[in-house]
């Protein structure tokens, strides 16, 4: 086990910032760490690297404990935090140089042209850390988290500042690097961790709502299914409701660019029998002559998920 977190609790003052989470992560795994903001997201990764003390609880990594064997674990630790503080006047180069001193690397060289590779630098390798855009800085920041090979990762928000063509980079980066080190990274792009990761851990104020694999995560309640059903014309929510075994109706139109008209109408049905539902959607179209654009049963999305468990979620917009 590459990561052990128990009874782990941080308080600032009267605040309870975590509150006795516990988790493990095998080597190998690519977890997603998940909350809003102030839910105790980098307090819980500062814990687990030692750059924060916890009040209670322990983290081990790779078999120590950070509280007993600090510098040990440092050495198996890449660490980028969420600030990435960075020496601006520091060549990129030199600024790795001065990490492999730190880490007390050999073949310094090697090490530094392996990371610059990595992560996309060679091309800006001869600048100065201040002249470089906000996503080459963040570059810099998990260059210099990857220069002493460690066995594990702990990324806070690594694809900040990064535009689209770059976060696809930095994410095949870290789907390589999870093959063989463990990796727990936070984001708030959604859609990034769903594409990386096969687990999610999600915390919201300071407690630990969810610990699962994302496929389970999105069966959800095995009791309860989405029917998405589009239709060329408008039809009352009401008539949709009526149906057996929907408990739930949401709208939403989609407009076409340029009118004030919907091109398409689409629901989302909540039910408990979604085959049923849907038959009875083509019995409703040809009794009442209404064309259907797309029929399908929608998994959780993380987005969704993630709302729920977080309770941000957003109100139907029909209410029966």
């Amino acid at each position: 086990m590459s990561i052990i977190v128990q009874n782990l609790s941080k308080m600032y003052g009267a605040q309870k910032a975590v509150n006795n989470i516990s988790f493990k992560i095998n080597k190998g795994e690519i977890v997603g760490f998940l909350g809003p903001n102030g839910a105790g997201k980098s307090t819980t990764m500062k814990m687990i690297t030692g750059y924060l003390a916890a009040d209670a609880g322990s983290a081990e990594v790779s078999g120590e404990k950070v509280s007993t064997g600090s510098l040990n674990t440092k050495k198996k630790i890449g660490y980028l935090p969420e600030a990435n503080p960075l020496y601006f006047d520091m060549y990129v180069r030199e600024y790795l140089e001065f990490i492999s001193n730190i880490h007390e690397i050999k073949n310094q060289q090697q090490a530094i042209e392996r990371a610059i590779a990595t992560t996309g630098l060679t091309l800006e390798a001869n600048k100065k850390i201040g002249q470089l855009s906000k996503g080459y800085k963040q570059r810099v920041g998990l260059a210099a988290a990857l220069i002493h090979d460690p066995e594990v990762l702990i990324l806070d928000e690594p694809t900040s500042g990064l535009d689209p063509n770059q976060i696809v980079e930095i994410r095949e980066v870290i789907k390589s690097l999870g093959q063989n080190k463990t990796v727990l990274f936070s984001s708030h792009i959604l859609q990034e961790v769903q594409a990386i990761c096969d687990r999610v851990i999600i915390i919201n104020k300071g407690n630990i709502v969810a610990d699962d694999k994302l496929s389970n995560l999105q069966k959800g309640d095995s009791d309860q299914s989405v029917v998405v059903v589009s239709f060329k014309e408008s039809v009352a929510p009401e008539m949709l409701a009526a149906l057996n075994f929907v408990t739930a109706v949401d709208l939403m139109q989609v407009h076409s660019e340029g009118t004030n008209h919907p091109e398409d109408t689409q629901y989302k049905l909540v039910t408990t029998n979604p085959d049923v539902v849907k038959k009875q959607l083509l019995e409703l179209s040809i009794k009442n002559n209404l064309n259907i654009v797309s029929l399908q049963t929608e998994s959780n999305s993380l987005e969704d998920i993630f709302r729920t468990l977080t309770a941000t979620t957003i109100q139907n917009n029909f209410n029966q």
